[in-house]
């Protein structure tokens, strides 16, 4: 118990602080306690409930608008997702998605390096669309992060703007998820008292990472979502890496 909560401490820490990353480090993490079956339903759980505990802070910051076409278009995509996961090979799927992320992180710690505007407009239907590609990428590889972060990033959104987004966006598809998985019967049932007891050390690292994003810069807050996702993507082509050799 003592590591898998100060794992998940510093997962919902991250989470909290940047908006994205809590899988960067309670995935590995817990695939290596449990098969992929029983660990990703309970990361999903406790991605719900970290988003849900760190909301109340950030809502003010949320754009209603915005949020609600990056889910409406992952939630029309979702299904298209699900057709290409059962026909493709997960670990070409997974190549793809980790050198894609890699790749986008490396050219917006290029354009922030040099000063340069990124140049996507942020406009009601490239909202739909990078929902589409999130909800797509959630059924492929179970990453639904990445492409709305890219997408922000992309377009300039203000930081604080790019965290309260992300973490909104996951409650609403992270519940969906798990509602799913209750009606469908893949939720197995020791999910839950385990994941209550691991509550505790969600909680606190949320609170940490509120007060530590709060405090942060744009110029931190960016850096730090950059490297996030390069580790994201980093540890996608890892995983799919070590899936083609073992």
């Amino acid at each position: 118990m003592g590591r898998a909560g100060g794992d998940l401490f510093a997962a919902a820490l991250l989470q909290a602080t940047n908006g994205f990353g809590f899988a960067v480090l309670a995935v590995p993490f817990f695939l290596l306690l449990a098969p992929a079956g029983e660990a990703i339903p309970l990361i999903v759980v406790i991605s719900l409930a970290t988003s849900l505990l760190v909301m109340p802070g950030l809502y003010r910051s949320v754009e209603p608008g915005l949020l609600r076409r990056l889910t409406i278009g992952s939630l029309i995509a979702l299904p298209l997702g699900l057709v290409a996961s059962s026909q493709a090979n997960p670990v070409i799927v997974s190549i793809a998605a980790g050198a894609i992320v890699t790749l986008f992180a490396a050219m917006l710690a290029w354009y922030r390096s040099h000063g340069l505007p990124a140049g996507v407009a942020m406009r009601p239907a490239h909202d739909l669309a990078a929902g589409a590609v999130a909800g797509i990428a959630t059924a492929l590889v179970g990453m639904a992060g990445p492409p709305v972060l890219i997408y922000l990033m992309l377009g300039g959104a203000p930081m604080r703007t790019v965290r309260a987004t992300l973490i909104g966006f996951f409650v609403l598809v992270y519940a969906a998820t798990v509602a799913a998985d209750i009606v469908l019967g893949g939720m197995p049932g020791a999910v839950w008292p385990i994941a209550a007891s691991l509550l505790p050390f969600v909680w606190a690292g949320g609170r940490v990472g509120l007060r530590v994003g709060d405090r942060l810069g744009e110029p931190a807050a960016a850096a730090l979502a950059i490297i996030v996702l390069a580790a994201t993507g980093l540890y996608t082509l890892a995983a799919a890496a070590h899936a083609a050799l073992w």
